[in-house]
């Protein structure tokens, strides 16, 4: 009989056991809901005058550059410089034979004596023919009479008409005579003139000859750099062939395109004096805008912007990124471009920890002092000490509720 209650037993200490282990059990806690806060960055507003950059990217040119021809054929005589070469303002570049040159100087002189020498000689001509004239007009008279006197005697039968007929022939002889003569005489300040005229040409060949006898040596203009070399100590050029071009150590430009939006800013600041600068991102070289090209295309205007000092490592033809000076903007401030949303848009945290939203308008880009880009915003909304968040959140939305990332999280209220 025992043995039949010794499961209901088990099963009654069971279901006391479970009941005593119910009624036992510590209370579990009462969870809360608590909203979600993302940790950020912030910076403190500071509305100041900062000078906003536009990043350029242009090509050196050398406006100086002097390119050497031949004035004249012949061969080279002598070319003691190299490509890429310095030299000083008066060295010697090239120079042509001079065997090539002389002759052409000589002739020239020989052609300006030969042309003096005619007119001389015309002087002399017209002297003669003005006294020659004064003995044929006196041969003239003596004819005329001599016809006089044989046509009296003809006309009293005293003399023949062959006689007359001599004489009319030798007073039309001297009459002819007497013409060529006067026309030789009146014909002599035209041809004066001719000769004149060509003196004057043959002068002009002469300046022309030693004109380019003197550039048949070149030297240098000034400090610069030898570049283009297109002959050798030997050759035989012709006239106007290119021999070699040079470039000043100063003066090169960078020529930049701007875009059209920012093309009428800096023509003002130009136009009120203000001087912009534009500098390599190394720092070692520095340009100052001088002005914009006359022409532009729908991709912008092309800047001309001047080397201050020597070119150091700088060649024409080479590509340069520089970053130029935009005239400064008032109450701008400078931060992050992890800050901005969109173009015109950033956060900043109000006093109960969540985002705001403001609406700003963006100035330019501007470097920190470490070289950082950072970009200029003003906005009216903004005021000095704002904290301004920098953390980009993808979920950013005003009234998201958010906390510094060195505060640590906040307790439960």
């Amino acid at each position: 009989m025992s043995k039949r209650f010794i499961p209901l037993l088990i099963l009654a200490i069971g279901v006391a056991g479970f009941i005593l282990l119910k009624v036992t059990r510590p209370e579990p806690e009462t969870v809360s809901a608590r909203e979600r806060s993302w940790l950020i960055e912030v910076m403190a507003a500071a509305p100041a005058t900062h000078t906003p950059v536009l990043p350029l990217y242009g090509e050196l040119v050398a406006p100086e550059q002097t390119t050497i021809t031949a004035p004249l054929a012949g061969r080279i005589g002598s070319r003691p410089v190299r490509e890429g070469q310095r030299v000083k303002a008066g060295d010697l570049l090239v120079a042509l034979d001079n065997a090539d040159v002389a002759p052409l100087l000589d002739q020239a002189e020989a052609d300006v004596q030969d042309l003096k020498a005619q007119l001389a000689s015309e002087q002399v001509r017209y002297a003669n023919d003005q006294e020659a004239l004064e003995g044929e007009k006196d041969i003239l008279d003596n004819a005329l009479r001599q016809y006089e006197r044989t046509q009296s005697l003809v006309n009293r039968d005293l003399s023949s008409r062959e006689a007359l007929d001599a004489a009319s022939d030798a007073l039309a002889r001297a009459r002819l005579t007497v013409t060529a003569r006067q026309r030789a005489v009146d014909e002599h300040p035209s041809r004066v003139q001719s000769l004149e005229a060509k003196l004057a040409r043959a002068r002009a060949a002469q300046a022309s000859a030693r004109r380019d006898a003197e550039r048949a040596t070149v030297t240098a203009p000034f400090d610069g750099v030898v570049t283009d070399i297109q002959v050798a100590e030997g050759d035989r050029i012709s006239q106007n062939a290119r021999m070699l071009s040079v470039y000043p150590d100063r003066g090169l430009e960078l020529r930049a395109r701007v875009p059209e939006v920012f093309r009428q800013e800096l023509l003002d600041a130009l136009d009120s004096g203000e001087e912009l600068q534009a500098e390599t991102a190394d720092g070692r070289h520095r340009f100052t805008l001088s002005g914009f090209s006359g022409t532009s295309d729908p991709s912008g205007t092309e800047a001309i912007l001047t080397l201050n000092g020597n070119a150091g490592g700088l060649r024409p033809g080479g590509l340069l990124p520089v970053t130029l000076e935009r005239p400064a903007r008032n109450n701008a401030i400078s931060i992050p471009y992890s800050a901005l949303y969109g173009s015109d848009s950033i956060y900043r945290m109000t006093d109960d920890s969540r985002m705001q939203r403001v609406t700003v308008e963006r100035l330019g880009e501007a470097r920190d002092s470490n070289g950082e880009r950072r970009v200029l915003v003003s906005a009216e909304e903004l005021e000095a000490g704002d904290r301004v968040i920098t953390t980009h959140l993808p979920n950013a939305m005003t009234g998201l509720k958010v906390e510094l990332a060195d505060a640590g999280p906040e307790s439960d209220e």
